[in-house]
C-alpha cells in the first residue's frame, strides 16, 4: 500500500461529500467470503436466476434449502474494522451517502445510517403474489417448524461453505427432503428481498444512487472488483461528471485505469490507517 496514495486519499475524504460503493470484499474480515476475491476462488457456484426461481418450484426449494442454511453464517456475522470506519467517517459528517452491492446488513449493524441497499437485504422476505414483506426471522421459524431438525443435521453434514448471498453449498439429497412454504397471507410464492441475476435492480433506486454519485466530491469504491455492471455503471457516471472515484479493495478491479487512487490492500487495516491520518490532518485547537 503506498504511503502517498493514502495521504492522499485522506486528503480527498477530508473535504467530505464522500459517496462510498462497497462489495463483497469489506465483508470478508467479517467472514463472509467474497465472489472473485482470495475467499471466493473455491466457493463458487452456479447462481440463482430469477427466471428460474419464478420458473418452478424445485428450483425454489433448492434456493430456499441452501439459504436456510446459509442465512444462518450471514446472521451470525459481525462488523469489521471496515464497516465500522465507514460508519465513523459518516458520523464525522465526511460521508454523505452509502450504496452497497451487499446483501448481509453489515453496514447498518456498524452504526451507519440511510444506507442503500442496491441488491436488496437477506433480512426481509417479499411475496410475489400480494406484495407482502416481512422479516426473515418469521420465514426462519416457519421453515424450522416444516423441516424439523434438518438444518442441525444438513448443516453437520456440509459444513460451513457459504457464499456471500448466503447460498449454502447443500447436496440434491438433502435438498429433496426439505419442506418450503407460502405466504402466509395469500399462499403466494416468497422470494428473499434480493436482486436475482436476470433481475432488474428498481429504477428509483438507480436513480436515487446516480444522484448522490453526481453530487459526490469523491466516489470511494470499497472491497468490490467492480466486474459486474451493477456497480461499476457509477464510476462510469462519476467519470463523465469529473467525480474523482479512489478505489480501495484486494486485487485488480475493473476501473483501476479510471481511477484517481488505486489501492490494493487489506480493508480493516487500510480505513482504520485511514481515520488516523485524517486525525493527523485536523487543525489543531
Amino acid at each position: 500500500m503506498s504511503d502517498t496514495g493514502l495521504e492522499l486519499l485522506a486528503e480527498l475524504v477530508a473535504d467530505g461529500s464522500v459517496v462510498v460503493l462497497s462489495g463483497a470484499g469489506l465483508s470478508t474480515e467479517s467472514g463472509i467470503p467474497d465472489y472473485r476475491g482470495v475467499t471466493g476462488r473455491a466457493r463458487r457456484s452456479e447462481p440463482m436466476t430469477y427466471q428460474a426461481f419464478t420458473g418452478g418450484v424445485e428450483a425454489r426449494r433448492r434456493y430456499w434449502a441452501r439459504s436456510h442454511l446459509g442465512w444462518r453464517a450471514l446472521t451470525g456475522a459481525a462488523p469489521n474494522h471496515g464497516h465500522r470506519a465507514v460508519a465513523e467517517l459518516q458520523r464525522r459528517g465526511l460521508v454523505s451517502g452509502i450504496i452497497t452491492q451487499n446483501v448481509d446488513g453489515l453496514h447498518q449493524a456498524a452504526g451507519a445510517r440511510e444506507v442503500i441497499e442496491l441488491h436488496g437485504g437477506l433480512d426481509r422476505v417479499v411475496c410475489l403474489g400480494c406484495g407482502e414483506r416481512t422479516p426473515r426471522e418469521l420465514l426462519d421459524a416457519r421453515l424450522q417448524a416444516a423441516n424439523p431438525g434438518w438444518a442441525d443435521l444438513v448443516g453437520a453434514a456440509v459444513g460451513g461453505r457459504v457464499n456471500p448471498d448466503g447460498d449454502a453449498r447443500v447436496g440434491d439429497e438433502h435438498v429433496r427432503s426439505f419442506e418450503i412454504v407460502d405466504c402466509a397471507s395469500c399462499g403466494g410464492v416468497l422470494k428473499p428481498d434480493v436482486i436475482f441475476f436476470g433481475e432488474n435492480v428498481p429504477r428509483p433506486r438507480v436513480d436515487t444512487c446516480f444522484a448522490l454519485t453526481a453530487a459526490a466530491g469523491l466516489l470511494l469504491v470499497l472491497g468490490s472488483s467492480l466486474t459486474v455492471r451493477s456497480g461499476y455503471r457509477f464510476v462510469v457516471r462519476a467519470g463523465e461528471l469529473g467525480v474523482p472515484v479512489a478505489i480501495v479493495n484486494q486485487g485488480a478491479t475493473r476501473a483501476d485505469a479510471e481511477a484517481l487512487i488505486s489501492l490494493d490492500a487489506p480493508l480493516g487495516a487500510t480505513l482504520g490507517t485511514l481515520l488516523s491520518t485524517l486525525e493527523e490532518l485536523e487543525p489543531s485547537t
